[in-house]
């Protein structure tokens, strides 16, 4: 599937779609969802190594991991899976990885190298629910993983994390809810802001960055 919409196409579904929405989005302003744009051979291993190493740590503690791997195994740009798997055991443990994280990358690496997963370039040609389906088979990744990067990667218009903390928070401002919405309100709710519910998720996050306060990851899959 082509990557590549266009926002401001986006905003006025959701504006027309949704006038409550339409209201937080006048608040907010315009949609500045601008997926990264540095693609390169080993972009995808980086994307998922990073989710990783990011699983149930702060910030600052992952950041400070994933730099440590970085001086020992990155490319040009980007991690290299096989400069990961050349690493020992001991040396990935040197740089703050616990071992099941080990064990994951390890996974990961193995998948990138032997074609286990696809390609970058080919999950462009996967709906949303086959690259769902084939990178969670990977120790480590699961769902919301691969839908964070089918929205800040792929550039995909219809994605709905809705067991993301954030957007649930926002989805409970915005719709005034006194309560978390379950998965099947916010489900219902959503039907009307598709095709662009990736934009709808994007406005929902800005509504808990009005209040100030940080929103933690959901709780990843755990690495086992």
């Amino acid at each position: 599937m082509p990557a590549g919409y266009d926002k401001s196409t986006a905003v006025r579904h959701l504006y027309v779609a949704d006038p409550q929405l339409g209201r937080h989005i006048d608040t907010v302003g315009p949609c500045t969802l601008t997926p990264a744009p540095d693609i390169g051979p080993h972009t995808l291993f980086d994307r998922l190594a990073s989710s990783i190493l990011s699983q149930q740590l702060s910030v600052k503690a992952a950041a400070t991991i994933a730099g440590r791997l970085r001086d020992q195994a990155a490319g040009p740009h980007h991690l290299d899976p096989g400069r990961v798997a050349a690493l020992s055991d001991e040396e990935l443990r040197a740089c703050g990885i616990s071992r099941p994280k080990v064990a994951a990358l390890r996974d990961l690496a193995d998948a990138v190298e032997t074609g286990r997963i696809p390609t970058l370039a080919e999950l462009t040609g996967l709906d949303d629910d086959e690259v769902v389906t084939s990178l969670t088979t990977v120790r480590g990744v699961g769902r919301w993983t691969v839908e964070m990067l089918l929205i800040f990667l792929l550039d995909r218009p219809d994605v709905f994390p809705v067991a993301d903390v954030g957007v649930r928070r926002g989805f409970e401002r915005v719709t005034g809810l006194d309560e978390t919405p379950t998965a099947t309100q916010m489900l219902t709710r959503a039907e009307s802001w598709a095709p662009y519910r990736s934009v709808a998720s994007w406005y929902l996050w800005r509504a808990v960055d009005q209040t100030g306060q940080a929103v933690p990851a959901p709780p990843p899959r755990p690495v086992r």
